[in-house]
Parts: C-alpha cells; structure tokens; sequence
C-alpha cells in the first residue's frame, strides 16, 4: 500500500501546503486591511473636503448678504432723508401760507375796529377766527420743531 517514501513525501506535501495556507491566509488579511483603510482614507478626505467646502461657501455667503444689507440700509436711508426734507418744506409752506392768512386778519381786525360804531360790534367773530388761525399755526410750529 503505501511505502516508506510515499509516507515521507505525503507529510511534507501536507506540511507545505499548510504553510502556503497560512501565507495565502496572512495575504488576504493584509489584502482586506489595506483595502478598509484606504476606503476609510477615501471617505475621510471627503468628508473633510466637504466641511471645508462648506465653510468656504458660509463665509462667501454671509459676506455677500452682508453687503446687500448695506447697500439696502444706505437706499432707505437716502429715501428716509428726502422724504423728511418733502415734509419741513410742506410744513414750512403750510406756516407761510397761514402766516399770511394771520397778517390780512390782522388787518381786517383792524379795518373792523376802525369803522365798528359804537352799536354794533362784529370784531368778536374776527376775534374768534384769529385766535383758531393763531392755535393752527402754532401746532404747525410745534410740529416743524419735532421734525427737525
């Protein structure tokens, strides 16, 4: 059956390929390990590419809004001011415009006076008017103080 060689031989076949096993073995481990972390490495460049990335992109945005506001706060601003400036020259018209109106009651007040007789007295009615043309002009002035 089996001689003295074929026993001696069948050992050291059996011991080589137990020996090729294990090297094949320690090759595939190396051959995983080495494949898992250059996909870790992979991922993990990426993922910090992308933090980085997008770090870049929040400071470039919030730049860029930054001064859209400061160019929107400098257009109200400029519309606030003109509009202010419309308004004490329409309130100043307005007091020149009542201004006036005070002075020919005034002189019609005076007028009035002058050729009133002693039996009739209709100069209380100018009176009265002058005194709501004087309180009108005086809320205007209040107010063109307030304004400025």
């Amino acid at each position: 059956m089996s001689t003295p060689i074929e026993a001696n031989v069948a050992p050291s076949i059996a011991s080589a390929r137990s020996a090729k096993t294990a090297k094949t073995a320690k090759s595939t481990k190396k051959s995983y390990l080495l494949f898992f972390s250059s996909w870790f490495l992979l991922i993990a460049s990426g993922v910090l590419g992308t933090m980085l990335y997008t770090e870049h992109l929040k400071t470039q945005l919030s730049s860029h809004l930054a001064s859209q506001t400061e160019a929107q706060l400098q257009t109200m601003q400029t519309q606030y001011q003109q509009q202010l400036d419309q308004l004490k020259a329409s309130v100043t018209t307005d007091i020149s415009a009542l201004q006036a109106k005070v002075d020919s009651f005034n002189e019609l007040l005076a007028f009035t006076k002058d050729s009133a007789n002693s039996k009739t007295d209709n100069s209380n009615q100018l009176y009265t008017q002058l005194a709501e043309v004087k309180k009108k002009l005086d809320e205007l002035k209040a107010n063109l103080d307030v304004l400025k």
